[in-house]
């Protein structure tokens, strides 16, 4: 049975200051999980352990282990194309794509625009959605779907339960789970949020090359304009399904306890056990690193590319998870039991030395415990 490493633990507390320290990020949270509880948290800089942060695409599992419970109530069959639960969705030639292409983002639609002016509305995102063309053919690539496969997603539960997603995520796992309301936040309820800073400045193209290859990456729809819109209490409280959680480091370290252990019984542990340890997506990406997805989480592998994937350098190979954009950090590693929430809000722009942070930060988590 692993054990906690407290020199380790205190190490990994000393690093989590050093941006904040250095004037970078206005202030971060972090939080170790292990056997069940939180065994090390700390704040620094300008916010407490209460205080609640944006944590973007880390928002995801939540709405796809939302999916898992519905998949067990036999509400959804992952085989089937989404047009069984949204038939709007088939215009366009996307009727042949499957619920499982979606959460696996082989569905080749990984830059729809759902733009803020339909996010409150159903009527209006069901017609965005339904007017989505297609870059490629669904399942013969992988690209990540920053925001849109997610919006389907809600769409599919809202379709099946007769209810808001936002509530179906609380009430099927959140709540379950011990843990407050990640997605979509009451106005009334956002006092304690960090307001998000752009920080630092782009990579050059000559630090681009000398670390990718390329002298421009690829345009993405995570720019500082969308970034910053998330300060705003009304997208705060949409709750956009693909990236608009708000939580505390040790709110993510907690959740990721509950998929590794299942103390609520939220899902089957048979099926658990499949959908966060069994690879189903290995494309490559666009940079050549295979996928190496679940059902909607990112496994580390054992092909050396963990820190590529965000987990970091000393994780297991079945360790597994999803950061968010800005260097928000949530995994856990079944192999030492321990889980790792890091969130901040200064969102660095710095292309290069965000990742390097969470490759840092989570390379000295993972040997916290031994």
């Amino acid at each position: 049975m692993a054990t906690l490493n407290q020199n380790n633990v205190d190490q990994l507390l000393q690093r989590v200051h050093r941006e904040v320290d250095e004037g970078l990020l206005p202030s971060c949270q972090v939080a170790l999980g292990f056997e069940g509880e939180i065994v090390a948290e700390a704040v620094v800089g300008d916010a407490t352990l209460a205080s609640r942060y944006v944590i973007f695409s880390a928002t995801k599992p939540f709405v796809t282990s939302t999916v898992w419970t519905l998949i067990v109530d036999g509400l959804i069959d992952i085989t089937e194309p989404v047009i069984t639960y949204f038939p709007e969705f088939g215009a366009e030639g996307k009727q042949s794509i499957t619920v499982e292409q979606v959460m696996l983002h082989t569905s080749g639609f990984p830059h729809a625009p759902m733009g803020p002016a339909t996010w409150t509305d159903r009527d209006a995102r069901k017609t965005k959605m339904a007017s989505w063309r297609l870059n490629w053919e669904p399942g013969t690539r992988f690209e990540y779907h920053p925001s849109s496969a997610h919006w389907v997603l809600a769409e599919i539960i809202e379709a099946v339960t007769g209810n808001d997603f936002r509530d179906e995520v609380e009430r099927r796992v959140t709540q379950p789970a011990g843990l407050p309301r990640i997605v979509g936040i009451p106005q009334s309820e956002q006092e304690g949020i960090e307001d998000l800073v752009l920080v630092g400045e782009p990579a050059t193209p000559d630090e681009l090359e000398a670390t990718f290859g390329v002298r421009e990456l690829p345009a993405s729809e995570v720019n500082d304009d969308a970034i910053l819109r998330f300060n705003d209490a009304d997208v705060r409280e949409v709750g956009m399904p693909g990236g608009g959680g708000v939580s505390r480091a040790s709110d993510l370290a907690m959740f990721y306890q509950e998929l590794l252990h299942n103390t609520a019984g939220i899902w089957p542990s048979v099926d658990l056990a499949d959908w966060t340890g069994r690879v189903r997506n290995s494309l490559p990406d666009p940079m050549g690193v295979p996928a190496n997805r679940s059902l909607g989480l990112v496994l580390a592998g054992d092909d050396g590319k963990s820190n590529i994937r965000g987990l970091g350098r000393t994780v297991s190979p079945a360790a597994f998870g999803h950061n968010g954009a800005g260097g928000q950090l949530a995994w856990v590693d079944p192999a030492t039991g321990l889980s790792l929430g890091y969130v901040a809000n200064g969102y660095d722009r710095h292309e290069i030395r965000q990742p390097r942070r969470g490759s840092s930060i989570g390379t000295l988590a993972a040997q916290c415990a031994s």
